[in-house]
Order: structure tokens, then C-alpha cells, then sequence
């Protein structure tokens, strides 16, 4: 497992230097959020971004291309963090994962989403790697299929599992403060790990009974799966709304382990993944998402956090990049938008923020 070999707490310096940059980001300026994002990025940072935007470099690609268009959507745009967590992984790389919500008056057309007028929200998960007291690498999912849903746009199969603005942690503490506990960091990683091992072992290696999912799950469990899958309650919501139609698409899913690379790190009660990608399958048979099966085979990209109670996972945050998916499939998600609402416009609405 993971050995701490630093004698200062690395991992709450970090946390506490990320977060001048979500404080310019939860009252967003773009004279703020510049500056911020060169305090805190190195000019070649790597960003990796999910699809439309793809790989960047630096703080200027990352607001020139990503967020000056959202903010010009919606111009009292916000961001709201409810987990923030540090930890060192087996690479002995240095992490940092927020999760939370972008918000705002959604008033102006973005990625070609048309405007609704309303409050909109939009979940994050987005992982930082620190060298040296700055961000040397950035891995981050927006749920942008969510901002479509809400502006009843979006034009692909309907979600099994339920759609809503997801919440935080149920405890209130997942904005993890000092010091970093090492030792319960750890424990936390282990559960999870060896979770993981357990499900790839079905179907192959047994029934459902192989995966010993109540001695890791909670009974009720929350998963909070990206939109476009949706959330589920407890064990049976999670096999019924996702595990299953998952599995049955994609037999093969958890048999390439050995081409990709997983980044687990923990902190206190809290557990995180990310990797670039961290699953590749087949989509070999139907069910999932209303795709045809292709028999092509492709990678994802997933973001995770686990917040762990009395030895059971209880609440699971999951983030997956669906629309690259979809474009690995060569279906243009944003064209078919683009088709499904080409009756509406598209243009600013035209009233003002903060004004009656």
C-alpha cells in the first residue's frame, strides 16, 4: 500500500493552496480566476478535459477555452465544492480531488446548449497533482450531459437511474481538514481496492454472490452516477440501474487492467480514483445507455470518490466522460442536439442579470 515517506503534511498544504483558486472560482471574475489559475498552474501544466475540449496546456488554454465560455453563458456562474480531499498515491504522486457544482443563471448558449433563464447546475470532478506547491496536472470531468437535461435537450436514451441535482457528502465533512491520518488513509484505499477486485470477478469467476457486495457496500448505499446513467439506491438500485445493463453490454469489462493505470489515494474516511483512461471494454451486447452493440471496443475516463462509514461504503460520487464515449462510437451527440432543438433559439435571453 501506500507509505508516506514526507515528514510535513504535504497534503493539507495543498489543500489549503487550491483554495485561493476555488474561492476566486465561488465568486467568479475573470480578472480573479487569471490570476489564480497562474498562481496555481504551471505554464506547461497538463489538463486533460472531457470531451468536446480535450488535452490543453497551461492557464491560458485552461480559461480561454473552458471557462470564459461558461462564464459568458452564465455570467454569475459559481462554483460550489462539497469534497476536498488530498492524498498520495501508490506512484507516490501527491493528489488533491474536489467535487462539487458549477451554478449560475444559465442565459446564453453553451457548447450549442440552448439557454434556459433558470438556475442550472452542472457537477465537477476534478483531480489536481501537486510538485512542489503547484498543479503540474489536471484530470476533470464537467457533467455537461446534465446541463443539456436540464435544458431539455438532451437527445439520447433516457437515464435508468434517477436524475438530480447530486448532493454532498450526508455527514457535512467533506471538505477533509488536517492532518492527513496515513494510516487511516490507507485503510480506506485497501476497502476500496479490494471492492474492486471483487466485482471484476463476476461473471467469470462465479454468480453475483462472488462479488461480496454487502460485506463492502452499505444497504443504503447511494450511487451517484454521472447523468445519463443517473443515481441508485442501495445494492439492488445499483445492479438494477447500472450494474447490470453495464455488465451485460460489456462482458469483458475489468480484463484489460494491464494497460491502463489506476491513481487510488485516500484521506480519513474518503477514497479516490482517477485515471486517463482507468476502464477499457467491449460493448459486445445491448442494454446499456440504448446503444447498439458494436463489438468495438473502448476506453473511459472515471473520476471517483467514496465516502466510507462504519467499515461499508455509503455513499459513492461517479463520474464518467459519456460523451467520449458516445464520440469513440462515432455518434456526434452535439450534432443530434443540434437537430433535436433546431426549432429553438439559440441566441442570449433578453434579460439581464440581477434586474427586475
Amino acid at each position: 500500500m501506500i507509505k508516506n515517506t514526507v515528514t510535513n503534511d504535504i497534503h493539507t498544504s495543498n489543500k489549503k493552496i487550491i483554495k485561493k483558486f476555488r474561492s476566486e472560482l465561488a465568486n467568479f471574475t475573470e480578472k480573479g480566476v487569471r490570476n489564480a489559475l497562474h498562481e496555481l498552474l504551471l505554464p506547461d501544466t497538463d489538463i486533460h478535459m472531457p470531451f468536446p475540449f480535450g488535452d490543453l496546456v497551461g492557464p491560458n488554454d485552461l480559461f480561454d477555452i473552458c471557462y470564459a465560455p461558461l462564464f459568458d453563458a452564465m455570467p454569475d456562474l459559481e462554483r460550489r465544492d462539497w469534497i476536498v480531499i488530498g492524498g498520495r498515491t501508490e506512484h507516490c504522486d501527491n493528489w488533491v480531488g474536489c467535487g462539487g457544482h458549477y451554478v449560475g443563471t444559465f442565459v446564453g448558449p453553451w457548447l450549442d446548449i440552448p439557454p434556459t433563464g433558470h438556475l442550472t447546475h452542472m457537477r465537477f470532478h476534478e483531480f489536481y497533482r501537486f510538485h512542489q506547491g503547484r498543479v503540474v496536472e489536471i484530470q476533470t470531468l464537467w457533467d455537461i450531459p446534465e446541463v443539456m437535461m436540464q435544458a431539455k435537450a438532451w437527445p439520447m436514451a433516457p437515464s435508468l437511474g434517477i436524475e438530480f441535482c447530486i448532493p454532498g457528502p450526508a455527514t457535512n465533512d467533506g471538505l477533509v481538514s488536517g492532518p492527513w491520518d496515513e494510516k487511516q488513509a490507507n485503510a480506506s484505499c485497501h476497502h476500496i481496492i479490494n471492492m474492486l477486485q471483487h466485482l471484476k470477478k463476476y461473471p467469470s469467476q462465479g454468480d453475483v454472490d462472488v462479488m461480496k457486495m454487502p460485506h463492502f457496500w452499505d444497504d443504503r448505499v447511494n450511487w451517484y452516477g454521472p447523468a445519463g446513467i443517473g443515481t441508485a439506491r442501495g445494492i439492488a438500485g445499483f445492479r438494477n440501474w447500472h450494474q447490470i445493463p453495464f455488465i451485460n453490454a460489456m462482458p469483458d469489462r475489468g480484463k484489460y487492467v494491464d494497460e491502463i493505470t489506476y491513481h487510488f489515494f485516500g484521506d480519513k474516511n474518503y477514497a479516490a480514483v482517477t485515471g486517463w483512461p482507468n476502464m477499457i471494454q467491449t460493448i459486445t451486447n445491448d442494454g446499456w445507455m440504448g446503444i447498439a452493440p458494436t463489438g468495438k471496443r473502448v476506453t473511459m475516463k472515471s473520476l471517483d470518490f467514496w465516502r466510507i462509514e462504519n467499515g461499508k461504503i455509503r455513499e459513492n460520487w461517479v463520474m464518467v466522460d459519456l460523451l467520449d464515449v458516445y464520440n469513440q462510437l462515432n455518434i456526434d451527440v452535439f450534432a443530434r442536439m443540434n437537430e433535436f432543438n433546431k426549432a429553438r433559439i439559440k441566441g442570449k435571453l433578453p434579460f439581464p442579470i440581477g434586474e427586475y
